[in-house]
């Protein structure tokens, strides 16, 4: 995605997350449990200080998080937050280079694409914590971008560069492969009114193509591959197949709520198992 899509998307979500929390910062996140919806809060203001820290500084800010900001009211921390990450990025060209925690992109462009998708997860908790009956849109594009960065980076990347993590999910495992199948995002049509709840960052989207990713777990570490073109031959032992939004939420176990609709978002098929070892080594990845 484009450096100003990304802005446009984190100021969106900022926004929505900001509004959503008016209503009540004592509501408990199901989401992120024993978080309550300040405690999310004060999470993503927290989250938003340290880059624009690090950016400023070039190094991980130690200690983290100063104690005067444990006080600090937790809208009034996003707000200044967000203000000074803003103010980082608008300093600063994609390419200039900053430290990250994924060693193959050490740019700033990491880190607008990283809050974006930092922001609206949790602009999702908010409104599930508050049962918001329609919560607004996520943005196609985002959604894609943020299915690659879960698989790639969270999974694959991560279970090498800190298996300790994944020590446990990894020996447990049987190996079974699971195709992520990311169909095509339908073409945004121009001049539809958005609902006063819909971030603008749901509005005009160049379509996100169709991907497909191979996860199983081979040689003691976790195996992403990203597939193109022919059928896979063996077989994958399951498939979970949906469009960017429903994946991305899927992958990140922030479903929306049960309706009563007679065809699901997500299309899960195949070994039981192989699912389940997916959904381990998604939970040892993002939480």
């Amino acid at each position: 995605m484009e450096r100003s899509r990304l802005l446009q998307c984190l100021s969106a979500d900022y926004m929505r997350l900001r509004e959503v929390a008016g209503a009540g910062l004592t509501a408990k996140v199901p989401t992120c449990l024993p978080w309550t919806v300040g405690d999310l809060v004060r999470h993503v203001g927290q989250v938003y200080l340290h880059k624009a820290e690090l950016m400023r500084t070039g190094d991980w800010p130690t200690p983290w998080p100063p104690e005067d900001i444990l006080s600090e009211p937790p809208i009034a921390l996003l707000d200044r937050a967000y203000g000074a990450l803003t103010h980082e990025f608008s300093r600063r060209h994609d390419a200039d280079a900053t430290p990250t925690f994924y060693t193959p992109d050490q740019t700033v462009k990491f880190w607008i694409r990283r809050m974006a998708l930092e922001t609206v997860i949790h602009r999702l908790d908010a409104e599930f914590a508050h049962k918001v009956i329609d919560p607004a849109p996520v943005a196609d594009d985002l959604a894609a971008d943020g299915v690659a960065e879960v698989l790639e980076i969270f999974v694959g990347y991560a279970s090498d560069a800190w298996p300790e993590e994944f020590e446990k999910v990894i020996e447990q495992a049987k190996g079974h492969a699971v195709e992520v199948r990311m169909l095509a995002s339908p073409p945004a049509t121009s001049g539809d009114p958005a609902s006063p709840a819909t971030p603008a960052a749901a509005t005009g989207p160049a379509p996100a193509p169709a991907r497909s990713w191979l996860v199983r777990v081979t040689d003691g570490r976790a195996s992403v591959t990203p597939l193109e073109g022919s059928p896979l031959d063996p077989p994958p032992a399951a498939t979970v197949t949906a469009s960017p939004v429903p994946l991305l939420r899927w992958l990140w176990a922030r479903e929306s709520t049960p309706t009563t609709d007679a065809h699901s978002p997500i299309e899960v098929k195949g070994d039981e198992e192989a699912i389940a070892e997916l959904r381990s080594l998604l939970r040892a990845g993002t939480q």
